[in-house]
């Protein structure tokens, strides 16, 4: 593997376009801002309750074993996987006077909301039958999602060549993802008392979808005079064979890459673990388990701005460090959290108040830590982008969202199985085996805390060397 040479940026001030939202009035860098965070708002509502809740949707009110949501999940996200080259390579080449990413987004935005709302529908017949409907559900919606999504996500590059922007558009998309998700995690709470009753799941996703909907919309309308005025990609003809070549060469996108897989590989499965763990290990009743999902997003909006800030003053690279072995120290808690008891309220004795309260002290940590996933690598791949003469935003991105959902998908499969092969099944609630009890506990602690290491090793060359100073007073 080679690396690519570094670009001027890391050595010399950001050079500055005449049309750059470095330059604008505040007003409108501000319009700049909130827009963006908009435009992953509805889909952030949407990726954290199809995180939190689409396996226990599928396992408790559907009644598919674990294994086949498993794999129900992982086959819609690897068709969805193979799409983003595809929609990568088309954007970089759609040529309108509103620029390459904006029209996707556009007329994506209710297409996807209508979508999404019906991931949440429980059809009629077996349980084949079921499979096969939530497949092609999941396959149109994850295809649309991308449509939206990986334009969306290219922007930052061309909108700026400055590091403090990017870094502030990225803190702004997931400020507004994560607000969004609290707001969905409320709305699960409220709606969601019972996991068994599939009329709550739909009536959550006509919710969510239509706030996908709206807040895309406006993130457009928010972002098209900037939008307007961004970098083209200057892109050439060739195969993908070349492109590959490409990829492969760019070094820095190789550590990008890497980190970004092994962060949210380790979030997804704490996440897609976490409504069984709650319940299951620590004897939460389901509906604390809802709501004790709260602090994990409220800390990790916190993180947000605590590493922007760390990382315009240190550099993200040590922001990634702090924050993820915050993580790591929170996975590793949660593992060897002993359970309450189940037979008195959570907060109706000393040790069970005693152990509630280390529980969200763990789970704290590990929102904090948690949001390094969300900025970090983002904030990162506009660098690796850089490094290329042609700049092909859109391409780089593509290929950055269809690794992650390659290997979350495998992920999700994997997760799925070791349920089963544990003996889990949901519909003996609480009362399971004590091989399902180690496996969930594995896919809080250990698991994700070994692949949050992994990532910290990709990342140990990454040249940074003071990017951070260079903007941060600017």
């Amino acid at each position: 593997m080679s690396s690519s040479p570094a670009p001027a940026s890391d050595t010399t001030p950001s050079t500055l376009r005449p049309t750059d939202p470095d330059l604008l009035p505040k007003a409108q860098r501000r319009r700049l801002l909130l827009s963006y965070s908009l435009g992953d708002a509805g889909t952030g509502m949407a990726a954290s309750l199809i995180g939190f809740y689409l396996f226990i949707f599928y396992t408790s009110a559907a009644g598919l074993p674990a294994w086949m949501a498993g794999l129900v999940l992982m086959v819609a996200r690897l068709w969805d996987a193979f799409n983003d080259p595809i929609v990568g390579w088309l954007s970089d080449h759609t040529r309108t006077r509103w620029g390459p990413r904006l029209p996707w987004i556009f007329v994506s935005a209710i297409p996807l909301g209508a979508a999404m709302a019906a991931m949440w529908w429980l059809p009629p017949g077996g349980i084949w039958m079921k499979f096969w409907v939530f497949v092609g559900i999941s396959v149109v919606a994850n295809s649309l999602y991308t449509c939206v999504n990986l334009p969306y996500s290219a922007l930052p590059a061309e909108l700026t060549e400055s590091t403090t922007l990017r870094t502030q558009l990225n803190t702004s998309r997931f400020t507004g993802s994560i607000i969004a998700s609290l707001i969905g995690i409320v709305l699960g709470g409220l709606l969601l008392k019972d996991h068994h009753i599939a009329g709550n799941y739909l009536r959550l996703g006509l919710l969510s979808g239509s706030v996908i909907a709206v807040s895309t919309l406006l993130c457009a309308w928010g972002i098209a005079p900037a939008a307007r005025l961004a970098s083209q990609p200057q892109v050439e003809s060739g195969s993908t064979r070349r492109q590959l070549r490409r990829v492969r060469s760019n070094g820095r996108f190789l550590m990008v890459l890497g980190l970004y897989l092994m962060l949210w590989c380790a979030l997804q499965i704490m996440q897609t673990a976490a409504l069984i763990y709650l319940p299951v290990v620590m004897r939460l009743p389901e509906s604390w388990s809802n709501w004790i999902l709260l602090p994990f997003q409220i800390m990790t909006l916190v993180g947000l701005q605590i590493w922007t800030r760390v990382a315009a003053v240190r550099g993200r690279v040590q922001a990634l460090h702090w924050g993820t072995w915050l993580w790591i120290t929170g996975c590793l808690a949660a593992m060897l959290m002993l359970p309450l008891d189940a037979a008195v309220a959570p907060t109706g004795s000393v040790g069970n108040l005693v152990r509630l309260v280390m529980l969200l002290a763990a789970i704290l940590l590990v929102g904090l830590g948690a949001s390094t996933a969300y900025l970090i690598p983002w904030s990162l791949l506009p660098d690796a982008i850089d490094a290329d003469p042609e700049k092909p935003a859109g391409q780089f991105s593509a290929w950055m969202v269809l690794g992650q959902k390659i290997c979350m998908s495998v992920a999700l499969f994997l997760f799925g199985n070791l349920m089963s092969l544990s003996g889990y099944q949901a519909s003996r609630g609480i009362l399971q085996p004590d091989s399902a009890l180690v496996a969930i506990r594995l896919c809080m602690g250990l698991i994700p805390a070994t692949l949050v290491v992994l990532g910290l090793v990709i990342m140990r060359r990454w040249p940074e060397r003071g990017l951070h100073l260079q903007t941060h007073n600017r």
